[in-house]
Formats: C-alpha cells, sequence, structure tokens
C-alpha cells in the first residue's frame, strides 16, 4: 500500500488520520499532518475466495438518440406530455432531451426504449487488457499534486 500524501510505499499497517476533513491511510512521517484515528477491532473472518467476474456491459447512447426519440413518439400520435405521464418524466425533460440539449443517462434511456419500443442504446463490452489486473495500478496521490512544505 502507498501512502495517500506523499505516494511512498508503507510498510506495514498504516496509519489513518484525519486531515481537514479527510480520512487517509498514511506513512508514519505524513501521520504528523492530521490526527490520528482509532479503529475498532472488526471481527476476525475467513478470507474469501476471490471469483474472476465476468466484466459488465458498458452503454452508451447514441448519437441521434433525439431524432429517434421524437420519431417514434411522432409515429404513435403521442404529444410529449403524454409521453412524459407514461414515463413519469417531467415534460420539460422530454423537451430538452428531444432538443438534443441533454442526454438521458443509461436509467431514463432504458425508460425511452421500454416506452417507445426503440433501440437508443448501445452495449460496448469491455476489453481486459493482459496484465491489468485489480491493485496493479497506482493512481495519483495528493504528493503527486502538491508540495510538501518542510518546518
Amino acid at each position: 500500500m502507498r501512502c495517500e500524501i506523499c505516494g511512498k510505499k508503507i510498510m506495514g499497517k498504516p496509519i489513518r488520520v484525519k486531515i481537514e476533513g479527510s480520512v487517509m491511510d498514511v506513512c508514519a512521517d505524513c501521520s504528523k499532518f492530521g490526527k490520528v484515528q482509532r479503529q475498532p477491532e472488526k471481527p476476525k473472518r475467513a478470507p474469501r475466495r476471490r471469483t474472476a467476474r465476468p466484466m459488465e456491459p458498458v452503454y452508451e447512447v447514441l448519437e441521434d438518440y433525439n431524432r429517434i426519440i421524437r420519431e417514434a413518439r411522432e409515429k404513435r400520435g403521442w404529444s410529449r406530455e403524454n409521453l412524459a405521464k407514461k414515463m413519469n418524466e417531467k415534460v420539460s425533460v422530454i423537451h430538452r432531451i428531444e432538443a438534443g440539449r441533454m442526454e438521458p443517462d443509461i436509467k431514463l434511456a432504458k425508460k425511452f426504449e421500454k416506452t417507445l419500443n426503440i433501440r437508443i442504446l448501445e452495449k460496448f463490452e469491455e476489453e481486459e487488457t493482459p496484465g491489468a489486473r485489480a491493485g496493479s495500478f497506482r493512481g495519483a496521490t495528493i504528493g503527486d499534486i502538491a508540495r510538501i512544505k518542510k518546518r
């Protein structure tokens, strides 16, 4: 594990400190910048085996979603008010989406698909790159971004 402030590798157990409202796991050197937090003892459990979960599909809304939605609504002869009522959404949301000023999130896009019997979501399968396992990526630490002032 690495220190969340300076990024140094922490040997042993990290020290949990609270610095300006944020609780972080840090090395002994950086623990002086905050207040050490005490943790209640957790009950010991038998280690669980990790099973490989299949990659969850990632959805993306099609570029011309607004045209598809508007045409499907007009084909049924529904007004924006009728569509909003059937979907339990505000008319202003329907108007902004059809005008292309607002892109629906995945949940709302699925509601459109179900109500209008259309397809506006595209499914992408994420590929796992070789050697890219959980925990192998080291993200940026605060120390990478800010320079620590020595006292």
